[in-house]
């Protein structure tokens, strides 16, 4: 179904956290972004369980009301297209109750709790005459999207390996509070709030996981303070004298392997001191390789067989109009002007919008935000992590991908 081109097509963004304020800001610059195609969008509504942080969204980002509950956005005749971004474990309620309700909907990663979850969100999803996807931002990274460019071109010839890694700090502090990151049980940790990125990166690259084996899982702080009030994204906060147990991992690493015998390494962390947000990759291929590293988003390492004898090895390409994403994407769209992961939301949000309203690749639009099969996918790569390590690091072969 598409959306009739006569009318304002109107958001919402249901969860005002972190990554909620990142939807909200990516519909309101949607249309600044690249060409012509979209209908006026109206920036409707903000939904948050929480009151107080609807109404600072919806202040912020020009919002017309606030909301204290996703099924108000449901009922809403104002409201065709909605991000979902809540607690994990929320997803398939709302989801499924927006769907119902007639909306489109762009649900952020990991889509479901487990995998029944997910499999009946996929379900709803294809009974569905509206438009649906899940949210991996980093595939909006211009950076990944030029290493993924040049290695489908052939330019690094056949990928041998590939090394990958999220690691942030935000559970460095034992006393940090509690919220439902630290629940769920293992995979529901940092395999799933951040490995899930690095997952789907390496498949952005190299398809589709067929088996994951080597996993092992560590959690170091065993239980955690219960919050006084709300508490925002990663940030701390006021805790009480009460307590509450850690269900689940601060730490995993495995391998994966993918077709043609190319093998992926993965180290996931929740308690990397010190480095807050630091995800990276190193792509080997047999004639050439690049590597990319999120704290240097604008820019990625490359190798290849161009430099003359004796003057080969890693050098600097700093992204510009030429990559992906950047031109139109940026108000200054000049090589080295710098962005980042904010960028990366507002991307996505032009790009589900585009699909909403019917334009495709031959329009000039963004390539599609993934399938909530693709979310399932994820997912299933995800448990087999899971279930090597529950046995000591066996190999676990993964579902074929849709």
């Amino acid at each position: 179904m598409s959306h009739d081109p006569s009318r304002p097509l109107g958001v919402a963004v249901v969860g005002a956290g972190m990554a909620g304020r990142a939807h909200c800001q990516g519909y309101r610059t949607a249309t600044t972004l690249y060409g012509a195609g979209l209908p006026p969008v109206r920036l409707v509504a903000v939904a948050d369980a929480h009151r107080p942080f609807a109404d600072d969204a919806a202040r912020r980002y020009g919002y017309e009301r606030a909301v204290a509950s996703w099924q108000e956005v449901a009922a809403d005749p104002d409201v065709d297209v909605v991000s979902v971004v809540v607690a994990n474990a929320l997803h398939r309620e709302v989801v499924e109750g927006l769907l119902d309700a007639g909306k489109h909907v762009l649900c952020e990663k990991p889509l479901a709790p487990s995998l029944e979850d997910a499999r009946s969100m996929v379900a709803a999803a294809e009974a569905a005459d509206r438009v649906t996807g899940v949210g991996f931002t980093f595939r909006r990274s211009p950076a990944i999207a030029a290493v993924a460019e040049r290695l489908h071109g052939g330019d690094l010839g056949e990928p041998r390996s590939f090394s990958a890694h999220y690691w942030c700090d935000y559970a460095v502090d034992p006393r940090a509070p509690m919220s439902w990151r630290y629940r769920g049980g293992p995979g529901s940790g940092a395999l799933a709030d951040i490995g899930s990125h690095v997952v789907d990166t390496s498949e952005l690259l190299l398809g589709p996981v067929r088996s994951v084996a080597g996993a092992a899982m560590s959690t170091f702080t065993a239980e955690r303070p219960l919050p006084v009030g709300a508490v925002v994204g990663h940030a701390g906060g006021q805790v009480s004298d009460e307590s509450a147990p850690v269900e689940n991992e601060d730490v995993v690493t495995f391998t994966a392997a993918y077709d043609g015998g190319v093998v992926g390494t993965f180290s996931i962390s929740r308690v990397a001191h010190g480095l807050p947000n630091a995800l990276g990759f190193e792509l080997f291929g047999s004639r050439g390789a690049a590597m990319f590293d999120l704290n240097r988003p604008a820019e990625i390492a490359y190798s290849d067989t161009s430099s003359p004898a004796g003057t080969g090895g890693f050098r600097q390409v700093l992204l510009g109009p030429a990559h992906p994403y950047v031109r139109g994407g940026l108000a200054m769209d000049f090589p080295s002007v710098g962005h980042g992961q904010n960028e990366f939301f507002a991307y996505q949000c032009r790009a589900f919008l585009d699909q909403v309203v019917g334009r495709g690749a031959d329009d000039g639009a963004l390539p599609p935000v993934p399938s909530l099969a693709h979310g399932l996918h994820n997912l299933e790569v995800l448990d087999a992590v899971t279930r090597s390590a529950a046995s000591g690091g066996a190999a676990v072969e993964v579902a074929a991908a849709p």
